[in-house]
């Protein structure tokens, strides 16, 4: 399995820029004149992660709905103000604009060449792809939005008012088309190669993240159809999915614009905007977490008593006023380094699925839930550059231990999961709304039923796209913040 990019993309989309401008006379030697399939593929790619990982609040709050930052100044988002700055209109253009018209396009062209032999099995496994990243896509939108157009997605003006599919119709569809995706790709011919900036068109690798993804999506469905869900976990069982040390990373070539997020923020633009939350510090201070120091920086506060040893402070999520940046923990340097990966499936996330999968009675293998548990909460830690000695302490403790941690799995796996999932903030919110621990914060003047369970539609929908957007919005129980998604039906503990 290939961790790793081995070239930087940012050389690889400077290349593709420039591989079809031909100097001949009466051409436009500064824009390239034919847009290459690879080309729209790897800008496909780089927006996903720009988007799924992005810490603007114009376009992604998901770490502030999944509650590991808090604003310092501007609160009005963590408050879940989705209005002021349009996020929703954003988070979805983004997705279908930037990102699926990318990958449609780029299919597009390949299926238009006319090759055979070898030359065709190669496109045909690009093909299968692109299908596997614009699975991943719709699969984040439907987690975000509920119904959201599908079928008749992305037809331009052809289909300016495409319908809004149901989402469980759309996840069935998901699913399948990743089975079919696995079962199609043939690591006898090669692929996209170098302009791939997940995997450097490694066959195997792409057919155990789409294995991957399944489980994922899979277990998502557990709650509401078992049957369907123990068929997906199963079958990516049998198919293969990350082992330790592997999953699907990405990593920034370094060099702005292309860097990460926090790196951009904080130091391109130099903003302070955000902070771990106290949601977060207190949790992992009572769990003695050895992820802490790795995390986060410790506070000095003996500015009165000298003996006063330094502590960890997450800033109260959600009140109104915020806080100071220099009273509250911060970031470690890792976080600011302008390669920073960014993770969008791993190792610990596969084994606390399987952890819940053993305990739902699906056939995985024969581990115990609490053997996949530990799995997953070492791999977390050896991930942010602990140790296995930390990770078999940490798991010595009561409030850890999976045989004594919470009252029921779902709380145990649920909170640390929820860890595990930490500035991974769509899965974080997702995971959260599906287990329900841990439990949150509530913010000021709200109540814990206020806490986002949805992202509501973009507020231009009802002007351009109205009927479907009315009828959407009827099917899924109403255009709000509170209405729940398909999946996520066992109420709450905490209301």
């Amino acid at each position: 399995m290939k961790r790793l990019i081995k070239t930087p993309y940012l050389i690889i989309i400077l290349m593709l820029a420039v591989a079809s401008c031909e100097l001949y006379d009466n051409i436009d030697t500064k824009h390239s004149s034919v847009v290459s399939p690879e080309s729209l593929f790897t800008n496909a790619q780089v927006a996903m992660v720009n988007q799924l990982n992005n810490s603007s609040v114009n376009y992604n709050i998901s770490r502030l709905l999944a509650q590991y930052w808090s604003e310092v100044t501007y609160t009005s988002e963590s408050r879940y103000d989705f209005v002021s700055r349009n996020i929703p209109d954003n988070y979805w253009n983004t997705m279908y604009r930037a990102i699926l018209m990318d990958f449609k396009e780029s299919r597009e062209l390949l299926s238009a060449q006319d090759i055979d032999g070898t030359l065709a099995a190669i496109r045909d496994n690009k093909l299968l792809i692109i299908d596997i990243m614009e699975v991943y896509v719709y699969h984040t939108l439907v987690d975000a939005f509920g119904n959201v157009p599908y079928s008749e997605a992305l037809l331009g003006a052809e289909k300016s008012d495409p319908v809004y599919d149901d989402a469980t119709t759309i996840y069935a569809d998901l699913i399948a088309r990743l089975t079919a995706d696995i079962a199609g790709l043939d690591n006898a011919f090669s692929s996209f190669g170098e302009t791939d900036i997940l995997y450097g068109g490694d066959i195997d690798s792409w057919k155990i993240f789409a294995s991957s993804l399944k489980l994922r999506m899979g277990m998502r469905l557990a709650d509401v159809d078992n049957a369907a869900a123990q068929a997906a976990v199963q079958a990516a069982y049998s198919e293969g999915v990350f082992g330790a040390g592997e999953g699907a990373f990405f990593e920034y070539a370094g060099v702005t614009p292309h860097v990460n997020t926090i790196y951009n923020s904080f130091i391109v633009a130099n903003r302070k905007d955000w902070v771990p939350s106290n949601t977060l510090i207190d949790y992992m201070v009572g769990l003695t977490d050895p992820r802490l120091p790795l995390l986060f920086t410790l506070l000095d506060t003996n500015t009165v008593d000298p003996q006063e040893p330094p502590v960890y402070v997450g800033l109260e999520y959600g009140s109104y006023a915020g806080g100071p940046y220099n009273s509250q923990s911060h970031f470690t340097a890792m976080f600011f380094e302008p390669a920073f990966e960014v993770v969008l499936m791993d190792y610990a996330e596969v084994e606390f699925l399987f952890a819940e999968a053993v305990e739902r009675g699906y056939s995985v293998g024969g581990a115990t839930a609490e053997a996949h548990y530990n799995n997953g909460v070492t791999a977390s830690i050896e991930y942010w550059g602990g140790t296995s000695g930390d990770a078999t302490a940490y798991l010595g403790q009561a409030n850890v231990a999976y045989t004594t941690a919470g009252a029921t799995w779902r709380e145990t796996i649920g909170m640390q999961k929820w860890l595990a999932l930490y500035n991974r903030g769509v899965e974080g919110w997702a995971e959260w709304r599906r287990l329900d621990y841990p439990q949150l914060n509530i913010p000021e003047d709200l109540t814990y039923a206020d806490i986002p369970l949805r992202m509501p539609y973009p507020f231009r929908e009802d002007k351009l796209n109205k009927d479907n957007y009315v009828a959407a919005s009827s099917a899924i129980g109403g255009d709000l913040v509170s209405t729940s998604l398909f999946w996520d039906v066992i109420p709450t503990p905490f209301e």
